[in-house]
């Protein structure tokens, strides 16, 4: 039986030809996803921005009327509330800011969320509870900071790992890479105000799990193929070693979209954003291995002869004295 070859073995593209209309790409999607951060904000769940969160069904209507909890839900006091669908039309997350004092007493913020939850019942029959949370502001502040770091330290270890474990060229451009990722991943949330949760902490971190792998299976193959060929052109010794690498490439990403687009049509809404997130780093990871990383090398002057270990004089003497040229 012929086994079956998604990319054929003299699989031949010429990626690197359109290195610098792509890398111009990824800068201005950078630079538009970082826009949106900045200006649009991110939409943080009660994780990251403290308050109380509930979360509820109308069971007998088409769309949830959210215009008109708002304006409700605004008259008990607590300021003016987010109110958003969440999974279904009749699905919604009503978040509202509580005051430090009520949100860190347990007994105060519960009595705030019976308040919220009473009014609601009282006013739509259909209404249906299916749960809510409540963070503190100086908890959920905490948390906001302990995922930077934690991205943040997650970014500089995968640079120390591929510099140590190949070159400080490579260093640089398996972090831009994971850079370029992150950017986009935050630009995305940020567009359609998708939740930013916790999960979605997790969710970057396994994008730049997934694109360190990427890339460090592309480097290996260069820096393999950098002692073979010694004298084909930077760019195209690239072109070999990921088109050596395509075959992997593509079985791992689809392997992995096969399980996330279920997941992502058909799963529950509260895990739509961290699937979301995960699917779009496939995307943009398989991606900037190829159009980032690789790329960053031939600009950072690295050639075959980059990393040959310089001959000192000691050792010109003694291969002289053995006779060789």
């Amino acid at each position: 039986m012929k086994l079956l070859k998604l990319v054929p073995d003299d699989t031949n593209i010429k990626f690197l030809r359109w290195r610098v209309p792509f890398f111009a790409v990824s800068i201005l999607l950078i630079a538009a996803s970082w826009a949106l951060v900045l200006t649009k904000g991110l939409n943080y769940g009660v994780d990251f921005s403290g308050g109380l969160e509930v979360r509820a069904t109308f069971t007998q209507s088409a769309e949830a009327p959210v215009a008109d909890l708002r304006e409700k839900v605004a008259t008990l006091g607590y300021g003016d509330p987010v109110v958003q669908r969440f999974g279904e039309d009749n699905q919604v997350s009503i978040r509202v800011r509580l005051p430090d004092e009520v949100s860190a007493d347990k007994d105060a913020a519960q009595a705030a969320a019976n308040q919220i939850v009473d009014k609601l019942k009282t006013d739509y029959p259909d209404f249906r509870l299916d749960g809510n949370d409540n963070v503190s502001g100086k908890v959920s502040g905490e948390f906001r900071t302990q995922a930077v770091y934690a991205l943040l330290a997650a970014m500089l270890a995968v640079a120390i790992y591929i510099w140590v474990r190949f070159e400080w060229q490579f260093g640089v451009g398996g972090l831009f890479a994971l850079f370029h990722d992150v950017s986009l991943t935050l630009g995305m949330f940020a567009l359609f105000q998708l939740e930013f949760s916790l999960q979605i902490i997790a969710a970057i971190l396994a994008i730049i799990g997934y694109s360190l792998n990427d890339t460090i299976v592309v480097y290996d193959r260069i820096r393999e193929n950098l002692k073979k060929f010694r004298k084909m052109p930077l760019p195209e010794l690239l072109d070999l070693s990921v088109n050596e690498t395509l075959a992997r490439t593509v079985m791992t990403s689809l392997t992995l979209l096969i399980a996330l687009i279920p997941l992502l049509l058909f799963g529950p809404a509260s895990l739509f954003g961290m699937v979301a997130g995960i699917t779009l780093g496939i995307f943009v990871g398989t991606y900037s291995s190829i159009y980032m990383a690789a790329p960053l090398l031939v600009w950072m002057g690295v050639t075959s002869d980059s990393f040959i270990p310089t001959e000192s004089a000691t050792d010109k003497q003694e291969r002289l004295a053995r006779g060789e040229v």
